[in-house]
């Protein structure tokens, strides 16, 4: 009920700019898994998915999966390079980096840091490193993989985390004010501005967000001030992915491709 009430709202705030625009994508292909949550697709085109706390990498000739029950539940996987697949365990502080073969090839354990860390966020960075969130002094650091080593960034982060993604260039976050933040490689923090408040986005560059509210998703283009309503068949999904104009919607049955222009 809050969902629709801020629906809405939203929806009715954007008079004030101009009507929502609406995008048509084009469905590609569907591809049937079973899974509880959609990773995404990696570099090349194999998808991956965690079903019942495994991992599983899906290409069109073979099912790779990987497991670590010592480590506890999967909290994170980052695929943005493909041949360094970083796992995320969040209960036990640690991560598992895994080659294309979803085979260990190296664990940090944060705790066992010189000056240990708690990590509660965890994303690739460049240069052989790690984007992480410190939550016991709430700073965003690098951490080196082949020296073992972790360094500050910036100042102390005010407001939370509640949602993050990473490149190999910039950690990007929203706080619990809504705001969305970036930091950089060298520790200069900047904000981009307020967003939406919703269960699941992704930040696709750095004006345009992709987010849903009741099922329904939209993009908000902040540089334009436009809102765009994006027309899909399905009625209810998990999530989404996007990446390089394909939109990807993970429902119970797996995930349906389709191809978007985004203005």
């Amino acid at each position: 009920m809050k969902k629709t009430i801020y629906l809405i709202l939203l929806l009715i705030s954007c008079v004030g700019f101009g009507q929502v625009e609406k995008l048509v994508p084009i469905p590609t292909e569907t591809i049937t898994f079973n899974g509880d949550t959609f990773i995404g697709f990696d570099g090349f085109n194999n998808c991956l998915y965690i079903k019942d706390n495994v991992l599983y990498k899906k290409s069109d000739n073979a099912l790779l999966q990987y497991q670590n029950v010592s480590l506890g539940k999967i909290t994170k996987v980052d695929l943005l390079n493909p041949l360094k697949v970083i796992v995320f365990y969040e209960e036990f502080n640690s991560v598992m980096v895994l080659d294309n073969q979803l085979n260990e090839i190296q664990k940090v354990e944060f705790s066992k840091l010189e000056t240990p860390v708690v990590a509660s966020a965890i994303g690739i960075s460049g240069q052989n490193k790690l984007w992480v969130f410190n939550s016991s002094n709430q700073q965003i650091g690098l951490y080196d993989l082949n020296s073992n080593t972790y360094n500050n960034l910036g100042m102390p982060i005010k407001d939370g985390i509640t949602y993050y993604q990473s490149d190999f260039n910039y950690f990007q976050w929203i706080d619990k004010q809504n705001n969305w933040n970036t930091c950089t490689i060298y520790g200069r923090i900047f904000t981009n501005g307020k967003v939406e408040p919703s269960i699941h986005k992704q930040l696709l560059d750095k004006n345009k967000v992709l987010f849903s509210n009741d099922d329904t998703l939209f993009i908000r283009d902040r540089n334009l001030d436009k809102l765009y309503k994006i027309e899909i068949v399905e009625k209810s999904f998990k999530n989404f992915y996007y990446k390089d104009q394909i939109l990807s919607i993970f429902t119970t049955n797996g995930i349906t491709n389709y191809k978007i222009t985004i203005p």
